[in-house]
């Protein structure tokens, strides 16, 4: 059987990049690795979690995102299933990804790296 998508990575909405980035690593000692002057994730290869202090690019909370082997597949099927795309495939420091909101209104994204 292959492998279903699965969530392999978490990112939180935050006011302050470097207030968050200090507090997770000396809360659980988090080694952070930047992207810019706004984000910044952890590079552990199991579920990581991302920092988006871009008030633009933030979401209202956590996004889980599900890493998937066909991101264009992911996306026909998010629609077919009755979900609604609230941000088109778009590439990123990494990989593509795309954002969706399930029926009940969570959004969450799909992503395949690169």
């Amino acid at each position: 059987m292959a492998d279903l998508p699965r969530p392999d990575f978490l990112e939180l909405p935050v006011a302050s990049l470097a207030a968050a980035q200090a507090f997770y690593g000396a809360a659980f000692g988090w080694q952070m690795t930047g992207f810019g002057p706004t984000y910044a994730c952890t590079l552990t290869g199991d579920v990581d979690i991302g920092l988006q202090a871009d008030p633009t690019e933030r979401t209202r909370a956590p996004l889980i995102v599900i890493q998937v082997d066909d991101l264009e597949a992911a996306f026909e099927a998010v629609g077919q299933a009755g979900g609604t795309i609230s941000k088109p495939i778009f590439s990123f420091p990494g990989g593509r990804r795309f954002h969706f909101r399930d029926p009940d209104g969570n959004e969450l994204a799909a992503h395949k790296p690169d």
